[in-house]
């Protein structure tokens, strides 16, 4: 009788254990896997330095993603550019980095020869991920010792905005866009004709005296030259201070002293947007403001050709996986899922004025109806980026004040050169 009652009371026990075990199993999700959320979505954290209207364009994007995608809910988190990389790097190393965050190509030279960013040559096939979908000049910024580190997202070069009326009033408007012969002199003598057309508070070429506007045209133009863009020698010593580099520099710099870029400058952005400047050469970045505002009548071109080649200054938004202490490839996938879905709608990116870096969106319907954007695209076969160097945004800080006492009038380029070759080597530690 003793006997039987435990046998009743352990049947008891295991019935209990049973009901709690398919109550607890009900609770989640049907397909339990790792990386796996509550409701069956994969979630994954992205971090992005986006504000303003580049903020409101990836969001939109992101938003149209999580309603369209059934296993993969992207949580954005938008941090300002200021501190974006410095809580970049934290995150990494307390192993609390994002799944997937945005990593400029001019900044990887501090995350991937350090082992923070995942390469994704093994993992991009399963995500839908094919290289050769992308512009070549764009996805090369991406690739180091020939493994593919991040899906390049857009490149965003720096670009030549005018103002057509003022250039109709000069006579330098042909077909609604500039006419000039493609020489330094055939440049200086087009913004010549500007200044004297225009009333004399409007700028024929608006640039900052300050800050890093005037070093980004001086790239453009030094890589335009054939001998060109040398900034380290083969021992990674600084190589800036050459023949080529000052023969760039003295232009810019003319431009300077000639008052055809008037003095004090310090929003050309503003200046153009309040119709007080003819031209400003600045990132793609500004078409959207531009276009919004009333009344101005603009178009815009790529980075003016003066010397052998077309070239200019460019950086890419591109998409990477931080490395984490213990992988999780679930998330993994749906990162990269997320991140190639995005530059393959990049026509919707390209609303902020980036050029996308599929090269099948340019030629889209979407992208073609948009104004403007079709006008500098080809600017993303021809973009220079910096070289690269873990320390180049040290070493760019440093040779700007170079640079702005130049334009202050307190050394001339020979000698901006000279401390700028110096400033490198100390920067870098050579």
């Amino acid at each position: 009788m003793r006997r039987n009652k435990f046998i009743s009371t352990g049947i008891l026990l295991l019935s209990i254990m049973l009901v709690l075990s398919a109550c607890a199993g009900g609770s989640q999700p049907s397909q339990s896997t790792e990386g796996k959320e509550t409701g069956g979505k994969t979630k994954i954290t992205f971090w992005t330095p986006f504000s303003g209207g580049d903020g409101e364009f990836m969001t939109a994007m992101i938003d149209k993603f999580n309603q369209e995608n059934k296993d993969i809910q992207v949580e954005q988190l938008s941090n300002r550019s200021e501190d974006y990389y410095t809580k970049l790097q934290t995150s990494l190393a307390s192993d609390q980095a994002p799944d997937l965050a945005v990593l400029h190509s001019s900044r990887m030279p501090q995350f991937v020869p350090s082992g923070y960013v995942t390469p994704l040559d093994d993992l991009a096939s399963s995500a839908g991920v094919k290289w050769e979908d992308f512009n070549p000049t764009i996805l090369e910024s991406t690739i180091y010792d020939n493994k593919h580190y991040s899906i390049p997202l857009d490149t965003h070069a720096i670009v030549m905005y005018y103002n057509k009326k003022y250039l109709e009033q000069a006579g330098v408007l042909k077909d609604g866009k500039p006419s000039f012969e493609q020489s330094p002199e055939g440049f200086t003598e087009f913004l010549t004709k500007i200044k004297n057309a225009v009333p004399a508070d409007v700028a024929p070429l608006a640039q900052p005296s300050v800050r890093i506007d005037a070093y980004w045209m001086f790239w453009g133009f030094y890589n335009q030259l054939t001998g060109g863009g040398k900034f380290y020698d083969a021992n990674g010593k600084a190589e800036l201070n050459n023949p080529e580099a000052l023969k760039a520099l003295e232009y810019v710099n003319s431009l300077y002293t000639s008052k055809l870029i008037p003095p004090n400058v310090n929003d050309a952005v503003k200046l153009f947007q309040d119709q007080k400047a003819a031209v400003v050469i600045t990132g793609v970045w500004s078409t959207g403001a531009f276009e919004n505002i009333k009344g101005l009548d603009f178009g815009v071109v790529p980075m003016p050709q003066i010397y052998d080649q077309p070239a200019t200054w460019g950086d890419s938004h591109t998409l990477a996986l931080p490395k984490h202490s213990k992988e999780d490839p679930a998330k993994q996938q749906a990162a990269l899922t997320f991140a190639n879905w995005l530059a393959q709608n990049g026509e919707m990116w390209a609303k902020a004025g980036h050029i996308p870096s599929v090269t099948k969106v340019l030629d889209s319907p979407e992208f073609k109806d948009m104004p403007y954007r079709s006008d500098y695209a080809q600017s993303a076969d021809f973009v220079k980026y910096w070289p690269r160097n873990e320390k180049q945004g040290q070493v760019n800080d440093n040779v700007i004040k170079e640079f702005e006492k130049m334009m202050a009038g307190k050394q001339d380029p020979a000698t901006t050169l000279e401390k700028s070759n110096a400033v490198i080597d100390k920067t870098i530690g050579q």
